[in-house]
């Protein structure tokens, strides 16, 4: 008995040692040497909640083709980034020569500048934007004095601070001016200085005030100023004449209005690089003649053909008793070169879209 014990327990040895030995060779031939890996690197994965999605969003600074940076835009963005800046600048040209042209024609070049800086600051529930628009254009024509085409500047500032829900207080001051003077070219086709119908600060137009805006969107604002200063400056002596600009009397410098304000902006996109902007400004004033509000309407139409060449055609109209009791309408084209500084987008901003869930 005991050695039949002995035969078996001498075959399993040999054949134990022979599978083990299979079982180091399958490995050997599979496992991975881990002395060759060189500089090993850890990848980080996400953890992301059962049924929810991550989402990148969008947000501008400003809107295409000349919008301002709203406190939509801003007080949404929650990065640490404070400043933003954006600028527009745009020169147009046009020219026409004409020899022994049939139909007649004279030889004449204009010129037309303008620039749009936006500077801005967000701080929690806090921003301020200050805006300069300003442009000067003229046209040079054989046998006939230069004259200009485009003059203005636009400088706003705004303080808001976020209430609620789209909803903000707003305060905030717009000045309005020009550089040179101005004739009416119909009445003297060849004016001197004497002959001036405007110039810097005559008028001047100075409007501040406090209210509430409301702006669910970049393009959809409305600001209301219940309170609202307008003040029109004339300091030429030779313009300061009754019934000129809305004065009162003669010799007066500065004629105050305190009335309310509602101004509107409303942006339609018609196509990828086509839109068309429009602001509607009203003011009444409480000291005279309430029902005679001020009516002043810009609308433009940006075309963009690629990123230096864009076109804009501009119509403005403006309604103001006191002043002039016809309607003042101007209508520009334009079509040349643009060149942009400062961001148009903020980086995108990621959250967590969670779908619906039915309860059981």
């Amino acid at each position: 008995m005991c050695s039949f014990s002995a035969i078996v327990y001498s075959q399993r040895v040999p054949l134990k040692s022979r599978i083990d030995s299979l079982y180091q060779s399958r490995w050997d031939s599979t496992a991975i040497d881990l002395d060759s890996l060189a500089n090993p690197q850890l990848i980080e994965i996400p953890k992301i909640k059962r049924d929810s999605v991550i989402a990148f969003e969008k947000v501008a600074t400003t809107a295409p083709h000349d919008i301002p940076i709203t406190p939509f835009n801003l007080v949404n963005y929650e990065a640490p980034k404070r400043w933003f800046f954006n600028g527009q600048n745009n020169l147009v040209f046009n020219q026409s020569s004409f020899s022994n042209w049939n139909s007649g024609g004279n030889n004449n070049i204009g010129v037309t500048a303008k620039i749009n800086y936006n500077l801005s600051y967000k701080s929690g529930r806090h921003y301020l934007e200050n805006i300069l628009q300003t442009g000067y254009g003229f046209l040079a024509a054989k046998w006939q004095t230069t004259r200009k085409t485009d003059d203005y500047i636009n400088l706003m500032s705004n303080y808001g601070y976020e209430l609620g829900r789209n909803y903000y207080l707003s305060a905030g001051f717009q000045f309005l001016s020009q550089y040179t003077p101005g004739y009416n070219y119909v009445a003297t086709p060849d004016p001197r200085y004497e002959h001036r119908v405007s110039k810097f600060m005559a008028p001047g137009y100075l409007n501040a005030g406090v209210g509430i805006s409301f702006n669910p969107n970049e393009n959809f604002q409305v600001i209301f100023r219940p309170a609202n200063g307008k003040f029109t400056f004339v300091t030429d002596p030779f313009l300061q004449k009754k019934g000129r600009y809305g004065l009162e009397k003669d010799g007066q410098s500065v004629r105050t209005e305190l009335g309310a304000m509602l101004n509107i902006l409303y942006r339609v996109h018609i196509y990828k690089d086509i839109n068309i902007v429009n602001q509607l400004n009203f003011f009444a004033n409480y000291l005279y003649h309430t029902e005679r509000v001020d009516i002043n309407y810009s609308g433009v139409l940006n075309i963009r053909f690629n990123k230096f060449i864009s076109g804009i055609v501009g119509v403005d109209v403006i309604y103001d008793h006191d002043q002039f009791e016809k309607l003042q309408a101007k209508q520009t084209l334009g079509l040349g070169f643009v060149y942009k500084m400062g961001a148009e987008t903020l980086p995108k901003n990621k959250k967590v879209i969670k779908p619906f869930v039915a309860k059981n």
